[in-house]
């Protein structure tokens, strides 16, 4: 099913994010973990996606799988360092594999890509436009309710973001965040500015203090203090810093709900039983 589809019904949802083994680990582990994650029948399904396309074949077949398993899956794909031509091969496979949702990225640079090559690609919105023509696909693009760590300040990352809503997408998901006053703030601000298509806010339940660090680091994302108690009290411990994340996201899950948000992604890092916990805790909420 396309996801704007499902997005129209504004039925309560929880979506999930996985992703597919690196190159040379073992691939039996992270493929039953996606397995049990698709058994709890989220409303859909995304997977990531290699930075330069390194794991785009394990992409692919994960989001198949994911659809034998009656979910329906989003599947990232990023263009930085791709050309043209690659992306019309990456697309024809996921039409093959009868897969309907991508999530357009621009992704990470490569280590070995030099700082002043920018390819085709350069960002996303080219991306959106290039799917576009070529048809038959649902389009998701990403949102940073903080500001993108490239970008200037947040009126430049806005006409980034503009710039790729008319460039086709038909849904944004937001990178990571933990003050919802944030993701209200900057929902203000798109409709102020235009943009009218729905935003699936994207949570991370924080099970290990050590993620964290690096996460924000990577994504910008700040961490409110009440957040930052929590690490500092229970991160050494790490059964109880697991049990607090998942609360905090819980938490976090309940008043988006509350404030009238109709779906939410959840970052579940492969982790099954953090995934069950948080709809356990939702479970006649999300009714």
């Amino acid at each position: 099913m396309r996801i704007d589809t499902l997005l129209n019904a504004n039925k309560r949802m929880l979506s999930f994010e996985v992703f597919p083994p690196k190159p040379n680990t073992d691939v039996e582990p992270i493929r039953q973990a996606i397995d049990s994650i698709a058994d709890m029948k989220p409303s859909f399904m995304s997977v990531t996606y290699g930075a330069g396309g390194g794991n785009s074949k394990n992409t692919v077949e994960i989001a198949k799988g994911i659809a034998r398993k009656g979910v329906t899956p989003l599947a990232h794909l990023t263009c930085i360092g791709a050309t043209k031509d690659d992306i019309r091969k990456r697309l024809s496979e996921l039409r093959e594999a009868g897969i309907e949702n991508v999530l357009a990225l621009r992704g990470d640079r490569p280590k070995d890509m030099p700082s002043d090559i920018e390819g085709e690609y350069p960002y996303a919105d080219a991306l959106v436009r290039d799917i576009r023509d070529f048809g038959g696909f649902c389009i998701g693009a990403a949102c940073y309710p903080e500001g993108h760590v490239e970008c200037r300040d947040r009126a430049q990352d806005l006409s980034n973001l503009k710039r790729k809503v008319e460039s086709g997408c038909d849904f944004l998901t937001t990178q990571m965040f933990f003050d919802n006053s944030v993701l209200y703030s900057f929902l203000y601000r798109l409709r102020d500015n235009g943009i009218q298509i729905p935003v699936v806010p994207g949570v991370m339940p924080v099970t290990n203090s050590r993620q964290i660090a690096r996460s924000c680091e990577l994504s910008g994302t700040s961490l409110p203090s009440r957040f930052r108690m929590i690490v500092d009290k229970f991160g050494d411990d790490p059964a109880a810093m697991k049990q607090a994340g998942i609360a905090y996201a819980t938490e976090q899950i309940i008043d988006l709900f509350a404030n009238g948000i109709s779906a939410v992604h959840l970052y579940t890092m492969n982790k099954p039983d953090v995934a069950a916990a948080i709809l356990s805790n939702l479970s006649e909420i999300l009714k």
